[in-house]
């Protein structure tokens, strides 16, 4: 029988993006690699625990789910989460920062200074600034009053964001010009926490990082994995959890490596390219009248 492998995650490392499986094992992801890999018939997805705490009834879990956690490991998970504000008292610094990952799309969050951009290649930013660091409550403070004066969102749903991978604007001044506008808004608004020291506008760009450019379309998105199926394709970029994959005759599917988790996978090296996980086409705006 073939080894099994669980994944149990992506993680943006110093020399770019791994796969990391239990046990500690690592797989890097060089752009033009081959990913195949298959859920074995009858196989199940069950519930990856909570803080390294296995779930104590390995509950089955959907497969479109990407936490793949239970309800209760859910919460444990987030019990002593920044994002959920139950660590007030943190005492690192903390960045606010401006990310923008398509027209129209620029959100604000912070994230601790000693993670440095990691977490801007986790969520798949095209490009950002940082804004201000402090204290964690202030940086709160300022993201809400971003959210509250200029109408800034914290989050933008990761479907919205590889819809438009393919339409990005073709040079960096371009795709910068949202968040310098907005850097410029927001240092302008009374009512900053005294703690929280403003940083100058330096726009920093993913595109060549995570390969989106002029590279193929993405046509579609892998919904979930299921027991039977597999996928064997070309990596032709990264972004944030999203593997681009060019499948033969179908295109490129982005596959969000997050609907990996909590399945025993293995290995398909003998199957030809393709994807044989439900897709999601993505829409096409026509291009005139008809």
């Amino acid at each position: 029988m073939a080894q099994v492998w669980k994944c149990t995650g992506l993680r943006w490392a110093a020399g770019g993006p791994v796969l990391e499986w239990d046990g500690g094992r690592r797989s890097a992801l060089p752009r033009g690699k081959r990913v195949a890999f298959a859920v074995p018939e009858g196989g199940g997805r069950t519930c990856v625990g909570a803080r390294g705490h296995v779930c104590p009834v390995r509950a089955a879990v959907p497969a479109r789910s990407t936490g793949a956690r239970c309800e209760e490991c859910a919460r444990l998970d987030r019990a002593h989460s920044v994002a959920a504000d139950t660590i007030a008292d943190d005492p690192r610094p903390y960045r606010v920062y401006l990310a923008w990952f398509g027209p129209g799309m620029v959100k604000v969050g912070i994230t601790a200074v000693e993670r440095g951009p990691a977490r801007l290649l986790e969520q798949g930013a095209v490009c950002f600034s940082w804004l201000g660091n402090g204290p964690l409550m202030a940086a709160r403070r300022t993201e809400e009053l971003l959210r509250a004066a200029l109408r800034v969102p914290d989050r933008i749903p990761y479907a919205e964001k590889r819809a438009v991978r393919s339409a990005l604007p073709g040079t960096e001044a371009e795709r910068a010009a949202e968040v310098r506008e907005l850097h410029a808004r927001a240092v302008a608004l009374a009512g900053w926490p005294e703690s929280l020291r403003t940083e100058p506008c330096e726009v920093v760009d993913h595109v060549a990082v995570f390969g989106l450019g002029g590279g193929p379309e993405a046509c579609g998105e892998v919904v979930g994995l299921v027991p039977g199926g597999g996928v064997s394709g070309e990596l032709v970029a990264v972004a944030g959890p999203d593997l681009h994959l060019a499948v033969g005759g179908r295109g490129v599917v982005v596959l969000d490596t997050r609907l990996m988790t909590g399945w025993e996978l293995v290995p398909s090296g003998s199957v030809a390219a393709g994807c044989a996980f439900p897709v999601r086409e993505f829409r096409r705006e026509p291009d005139g009248l008809f």
